[in-house]
């Protein structure tokens, strides 16, 4: 059974730090992508991050770099967020999603493509208070 399981979500304040994790199981971790998504109430879910652990490499849409980073630990099967700075627009819920890869090049559009992920977990609450 595949599972994605998020936490380390509450409430924090504005100029403040959080650090998400997701852990994964039931499929084999080095051949899937791992993405962060988020949606906030009344707004589309938009991509935070993701990182293709088939070679490491990690993307950000234009307006999160910066302020987030994203980490994999392949022996845990674990992905972390690592967000600074929150401001109350940070405020969702995130999501951690799966989609297999297979080796090859693709640009940061196909990751943060949410319709292409298999997998999703429960979702963490972000509350960032002003």
């Amino acid at each position: 059974e595949v599972q994605l399981v998020e936490s380390g979500g509450g409430l924090v304040q504005a100029g403040g730090s959080l650090r998400l994790s997701c852990v994964a199981s039931g499929f084999t971790f080095d051949d899937y992508a791992i993405g962060w998504f988020r949606q906030a109430p009344g707004k589309e879910r938009e991509a935070v991050s993701c990182i293709d652990n088939n070679d490491g490499n990690a993307y950000y849409p234009e307006p999160m770099k910066g302020r987030f980073t994203i980490a994999s630990d392949n022996a845990k099967n674990t992905v972390y967020l690592q967000m600074n700075n929150l401001n109350p627009e940070d405020t969702a819920v995130y999501y951690c999603a799966a989609r297999v890869v297979l080796p090859s090049h693709y640009s940061g559009a196909y990751y943060f493509n949410d319709e292409g992920y298999d997998y999703w977990g429960q979702g963490t609450q972000v509350t960032v208070s002003s």
